[in-house]
């Protein structure tokens, strides 16, 4: 009997000691989930915000929800989908907790027929229908407070990159409840030509804005600031400067105390020759104002800066050429026509993550060494196949660059942001009334400032006419109605210069996230190798194709003038051997290609032989040096 009782508590007591196991584990999850212990270690800071969207978040006077909306419990939604809506929330985790409780998080699951459907619905979030014949899938977000809001009607996964940018940008129009003054400086119609006061009233000519300008007045309060002014707003948020062709000092000193002044941001887009700036045509210059000025920079601020842009240079790039139509009817590839991609542009910036194409014409280049407190960041470059050429000698002679080409490749910056503090271009003060004492100060101006007290952001673009109807947007008509149709992202690009320019200065520091596809750097690089291997062969096969007809061409001309229709036997002789040097290289070009998958096929051999059996060999070699050590130790 004593045996059985003392079974019975053996046994009571396992149980009851194991239940107490699992009381104190749930209550241990219980306490620690109120805690977020985690690192992050991955390469690009994948779940970490950026110092600029804490700086938003820290800057906040009012509390904003965030209302996520995800159809997670679709079973048609595709698995990485629903991987990416996990990262999503665990991002906006990070932002509840990096606010300090001023922003909440309310996350919805919009089931057909619900009450979450018709929150998001009434929000403005469209839903997209899931194959087959599947519920409404909603991914989108709303930010809330007060009376002010802003959606993201669809997250989408291929711009994750961005999604920090997005989400940060929202939680600052939100709690911005005054629309930011953008001013416009341009001796160009940017904002449509205006009135001329000595035309009647109904024969004023219709002069409509650019494509790139005509959205600006929804989110900015935009206005017109003429090339003359000598003294700027000081509720100006953000300047944006087109074509500052011969600027007074005065302008360039109104300019330069903008930047100066509380860290005013700007946006210059100048140029060494303008195809917008097209003067009209006269008597003394019947080649249509060729010989007018149509270059800009900013002068004396750029020199203050220390950055170098040459008004006279236009950069050629025969690795970003664009097909154009020429004067005989053939098509040309033009290489001051610059037809940028992915490749031109800093990937890790918001402004050209989500940027995929661009088009320059006839662009220059900044360089040199920023100043001192300031910071040179390039955002658009061109390949390393590039040089800077004259601008009127390219008129007379298109292929002028090919030699300067050959004597200085190098690649060229078209857009460059500078950041810091700001020293001004006018160290003696505001410019004298008399133009020949230039080191006059001028007393009056009591907001004179030498230098920056905070950091100040200018964005440089070395070209005007990406802004130009011609090279961004293709012009519709359906019904009399006037509609542009961008054919590239030149418009994107501004727009999203304008937007970071004009929002909260912290914008312009949150990086662009990074992303969790690793390529093959190892296939990448065979195939950059395969692909120069190939242009080499092709290179010396045009010039011994090139020679060969010279060849021919000098056979022709010793020949008599009777026999011109007839082949002699050495123009037989030089065709045959380019019939034969043809067939050789397209040999050569095969085995070239047959060589880079044979390279691709063996690194593939390679990677599942150290997948399949070194990964495990390495696993129950451990195992059994742990087993030896282990009858070792007894």
């Amino acid at each position: 009997m004593d045996t059985k009782l003392s079974r019975f508590w053996k046994l009571s007591g396992g149980t009851l000691g194991l239940i107490m196991v699992l009381a104190i584990l749930v209550a241990a999850n219980i306490i620690l989930s109120q805690f977020r212990l985690r690192q992050d270690l991955t390469a690009e800071k994948l779940y970490t915000l950026s110092d600029g969207s804490r700086a938003v978040l820290q800057k906040m006077d009012r509390t904003v929800t965030l209302m996520f909306f995800f159809t997670g419990s679709a079973p048609e939604v595709p698995a990485p989908l629903k991987t990416f809506a996990q990262q999503v929330e665990d991002l906006l985790k990070e932002y509840e907790l990096a606010s300090g409780g001023k922003i909440h998080i309310e996350k919805y699951d919009p089931k057909p027929d619900s009450d979450a459907e018709d929150l998001a619905q009434r929000y403005g979030l469209q839903g997209q229908m899931l194959p087959p014949a599947g519920p409404s899938l909603f991914l989108g977000l709303v930010a809330r407070s007060g009376e002010q809001q802003d959606i993201i009607p669809l997250i989408d996964p291929r711009t994750g990159d961005l999604l920090e940018y997005n989400i940060t940008r929202m939680i600052h129009r939100v709690i911005t409840v005054k629309k930011p003054v953008v001013g416009v400086l341009s001796p160009l119609p940017v904002l449509g030509a205006q009135p001329s006061p000595y035309m009647p009233p109904g024969r004023q000519p219709k002069s409509q804005s650019w494509a790139a300008f005509r959205d600006l007045g929804q989110d900015y309060e935009v206005r017109s600031i003429p090339p003359s002014v000598e003294t700027l707003d000081p509720d100006l948020d953000t300047l944006v400067v087109v074509h500052p062709k011969s600027l007074s000092d005065k302008t360039l000193y109104a300019i330069d105390q903008f930047v100066i002044h509380g860290g005013g941001r700007l946006l210059a887009f100048m140029d060494p020759f303008c195809v917008a700036d097209q003067p009209a045509s006269s008597p003394m210059d019947p080649y249509g104002g060729m010989g007018a000025q149509r270059s800009s920079t900013l002068g004396k601020l750029l020199d203050a800066w220390g950055v170098t842009f040459e008004a006279g240079k236009i950069v050629a790039d025969i690795d970003a050429t664009t097909p154009l139509r020429s004067q005989n009817n053939t098509i040309e590839q033009s290489p001051l026509y610059l037809s940028l991609t992915k490749k031109n542009l800093t990937a890790n910036d918001v402004l050209t993550a989500p940027v995929n194409s661009l088009m320059m014409v006839m662009a220059g280049s900044f360089s040199g060494t920023p100043a001192e407190g300031l910071r040179m960041t390039p955002l658009v470059t061109t390949s390393a196949r590039s040089t800077l050429t004259d601008a009127m000698m390219m008129q007379f002679d298109p292929n002028a660059f090919r030699r300067e080409l050959k004597n200085n490749p190098k690649p060229c910056s078209l857009a460059v942001r500078l950041q810091g503090k700001f020293k001004s271009a006018f160290p003696n003060g505001a410019p004298s009334e008399d133009p020949a004492n230039t080191n006059s100060v001028k007393t009056t101006d009591a907001r004179f400032l030498k230098e920056s007290q905070q950091e100040g952001h200018v964005i440089l673009v070395a070209d005007v006419d990406m802004l130009f109807n011609d090279f961004c947007v293709q012009e519709l008509n359906l019904f009399g109605y006037r509609g542009f149709q961008p054919f590239n992202d030149n418009i994107n690009l501004f727009a999203n210069m304008v937007e970071q320019m004009a929002g909260s200065a912290d914008l312009i520091g949150i990086r662009c996230r990074g992303t969790l596809n690793r390529p093959f750097t190892r296939v990448l690089a065979l195939q950059a190798e395969a692909q120069s291997r190939w242009m080499e062969q092709e290179q010396r096969l045009e010039e011994k194709l090139q020679a060969s007809q010279r060849r021919i061409d000098e056979l022709q001309r010793q020949k008599d003038e009777k026999q011109r229709f007839i082949m002699s036997p050495e123009q037989t002789r030089e065709l045959q051997k380019i019939r034969t040097e043809v067939l050789n290289t397209k040999q050569e070009l095969k085995q070239v290609r047959r060589n880079l998958r044979e390279d691709i096929e063996s690194l593939g051999m390679t990677i599942k032989a150290i997948n399949i059996l070194l990964v495990p060999a390495l696993v129950i070699l451990v195992g059994i040096l742990f087993a030896a050590f282990r009858r070792m130790k007894k």
